[in-house]
């Protein structure tokens, strides 16, 4: 009988269905203010985390493990000022809030908040999950790191690379990408930063508002009457700005870019429930008082 039972047990979905909890962060963890590390445990996931938002790609790995995968940036609320993404990982999970911040945006084969593609033909075309990932500061105080999307191809008139360079310090919910394409065309390209249309329950589109003069994009999320709201923003060179448009999966803002110079773009995310943009009206004025540096950071190579 204890035999049976013991098998009934390990073939029960609630036994199935048991997670670890979350680990509390140590004095010393609560004193960190940003995050870098790659989740060699969960499919190479990259995370990165300040005091005020939380992110992660996506490695090769998941793209067989739970396709379809994306190149696109995913977006974690938090509530704490100390990292707590890789602790809440290592739950398995990662999609209930246990005190310290939630995964619930769902980046699906859209952009997420910031990933980019490359417009031609009135559409938009990616590039596969990162690869050779390169930490350079870990934190406490900045998540700093540089990644390479391996060559794709672009209808069929051209192919593409890039290597693009995260940096999110404390206090902002801005990271700084520098983004350097390369191809085997030197015409201009047209590069689409996007903000993914549906990412919750698959359903309402959220608020959105553009900016051209200032060169942003805006959205305030949907709700989920049990999680609450994310929000994203980016923001580009007005010098560069090249317009606005919309695919299926994605709001987009158009950047005119030479290939294998570095372009410098900011991407934004918060949660309505992190204490610090309860409403629309405030995540906007955020935005708006942005003041970015648009300039690549020294020692940045542009492509031969």
């Amino acid at each position: 009988m204890r035999g049976l039972l013991a098998l009934l047990l390990i073939a029960s979905p609630v036994a199935a269905q048991e997670h670890e909890p979350l680990r509390p962060a140590t004095a010393d963890e609560q004193q960190a203010h940003a995050a870098a590390t790659i989740a060699d445990y969960r499919f190479d996931d990259l995370l990165w985390e300040n005091d005020r938002i939380a992110h992660r790609i996506y490695g090769r790995a998941l793209e067989k493990a739970e396709p379809p995968s994306s190149s696109g940036i995913d977006a974690w609320g938090k509530r704490v000022r100390w990292p707590f993404m890789d602790r809440q990982l290592r739950t398995g999970d990662q999609h209930e809030d246990h005190s310290e911040g939630i995964d619930f945006y769902n980046v699906g084969t859209g952009r997420g908040t910031g990933g980019l593609g490359v417009w031609y033909d009135n559409k938009l075309w990616t590039s596969r999950n990162y690869v050779r990932p390169k930490i350079m500061n870990a934190g406490p105080d900045v998540a700093d790191f540089t990644v390479d999307y391996e060559p794709w191809p672009v209808d069929t008139v051209r192919t593409v690379r890039e290597t693009r360079r995260f940096t999110l310090p404390a206090g902002t919910n801005f990271t700084r990408l520098t983004s350097t394409l390369a191809s085997d065309c030197d015409d201009e390209l047209i590069v689409g930063i996007g903000i993914s249309k549906r990412p919750i329950n698959g359903g309402q589109l959220g608020e959105v508002k553009k900016d051209g003069a200032a060169a942003r994009l805006t959205w305030w999320g949907p709700s989920d009457a049990n999680k609450g709201r994310m929000a994203a923003a980016v923001i580009v060179d007005p010098a560069a700005f090249a317009g606005f448009a919309e695919d299926a999966d994605n709001y987009l803002i158009l950047v005119r870019v030479r290939p294998g110079k570095p372009f410098v773009y900011y991407s934004g995310a918060a949660w309505n429930r992190g204490g610090d943009f309860a409403t629309s009206d405030a995540w906007q004025a955020y935005v708006d008082a942005q003041q970015p540096d648009f300039e690549p950071p020294s020692g940045t190579r542009s492509e031969p």
